[in-house]
């Protein structure tokens, strides 16, 4: 793993949080996509080295509405930048970790992205992502 990639948030509304975080980060948003296989909305921001990535749902049955249902606003994954997904899935494979997909799916902000469970990861959604090769 070359490096924390972004840290995902789970937000009821993009409206509402994404002045708010602009305020707290001294920063603009620069990016907002909708990924519709996930049903979600995001926007991004830049700390550094690191983003962060707002989540809203996009459907009142997507896994971020049911994930602030369960759990509310907050911290939803941590998302780390790999140089090879499909090399890093199959070692974490091999060490036990048990991955939500088993082939890297697209994300967003032109990644492809594998989820790790959390129950393996001590109740902690784990993301690899590797920028797509143009």
């Amino acid at each position: 793993m070359v490096k924390i990639e972004h840290i995902g948030i789970a937000v009821k509304e993009l409206a509402i949080s994404v002045p708010l975080f602009e305020k707290l980060l001294n920063s603009p948003c620069y990016k907002t996509e909708t990924v519709e296989s996930e049903k979600v909305n995001t926007a991004f921001f830049q700390q550094g080295q690191t983003k962060i990535e707002l989540l809203e749902s996009s459907t009142p049955d997507g896994v971020i509405a049911r994930f602030i249902e369960k759990k509310g606003e907050g911290i939803h994954h941590i998302a780390f930048d790999v140089e090879d997904i499909y090399a890093e899935m199959e070692r974490l494979k091999n060490e036990g970790f048990v991955l939500l997909n088993e082939k890297p799916k697209d994300g967003a902000d032109n990644k492809l992205v594998c989820f790790l469970h959390p129950k393996g990861t001590n109740g902690v959604l784990v993301e690899l992502c590797m920028e797509k090769k143009k």
